[in-house]
């Protein structure tokens, strides 16, 4: 396929995205300034398109409402190399998932940042290759783990609820047990927690076209969908 070609294809792609509102809550997360700056980023111009928002086109999203229960999500991801293959290969190896206290893990949490010099293609910035004294809680944020057998944390995942949505702010895992099924059993069971929550509507992984074959393939796999996004800042709604 040719450069012509596939430009059309990703044109009518993007033509035929769904489209959602989200809208930032200061209050809901009561951080109003980080919330702010987070707004902010995904509205600036696209840093290649110019005439599209940087957090407009392809934002990968998961419509939780559309599921009732967990098990309804769950039948959704199954089949053969599904997501809940993995997950359940994971299980079988007796990891789990929990939420965690990080800083009863900052070793497990270095040596995970630390197993792989890149990701995605990227060098690892100095601040994961740097052992952190203390992690500081938020109070909008949700921490969840992979543990193994042992009690060895071996992935790690930060959740953000900012108002009508909730963000995957940081997902690693460790790469000696990637093959393990650890990340699909991690999102598994993070997405059938906030479908047992039903606190927002819509789960936010960055987006599909920034991300390479292997991500793309594991957000498909989990669920995930490109969608293109309005996004508002309401600093006066609450959300219940």
């Amino acid at each position: 396929m040719n450069k012509l070609t596939k430009f059309l294809s990703l044109l009518n792609e993007i033509r035929k995205l769904p489209r959602v509102t989200l809208t930032f809550m200061p209050r809901f997360c009561n951080n109003e300034q980080e919330t702010k700056l987070l707004f902010e980023s995904f509205i600036k111009p696209h840093p290649k398109y110019k005439i599209v928002k940087s957090k407009e086109l392809g934002v990968s999203l998961i419509h939780l409402s559309l599921y009732s229960t967990c098990e309804e999500y769950l039948a959704s991801i199954n089949g053969k190399n599904s997501a809940f293959y993995y997950a359940r290969k994971a299980k079988n190896r007796h990891y789990t998932v929990s939420q965690i206290e990080r800083n009863s893990y900052l070793n497990d949490i270095f040596d995970i940042n630390t197993s792989m010099p890149e990701r995605q293609g990227k060098k690892m910035s100095s601040p994961y290759c740097q052992k952190s004294e203390r992690l500081d809680d938020k109070e909008n944020y949700k921490y969840f783990g992979v543990i193994d057998a042992d009690g060895k944390l071996r992935s790690y995942c930060y959740i953000g609820y900012y108002g009508n949505f909730a963000i995957v702010s940081q997902l690693l895992g460790h790469k000696k047990y990637l093959n393990d099924g650890i990340m699909y059993l991690m999102m598994s069971e993070i997405i059938c927690e906030l479908i047992k929550e039903q606190k927002v509507p819509y789960l936010m992984y960055d987006t599909f076209y920034g991300a390479g074959e292997g991500l793309q393939m594991f957000k498909k796999k989990l669920g995930f969908a490109p969608y293109r996004v309005k996004w508002k800042y309401d600093d006066q709604k609450t959300f219940e």
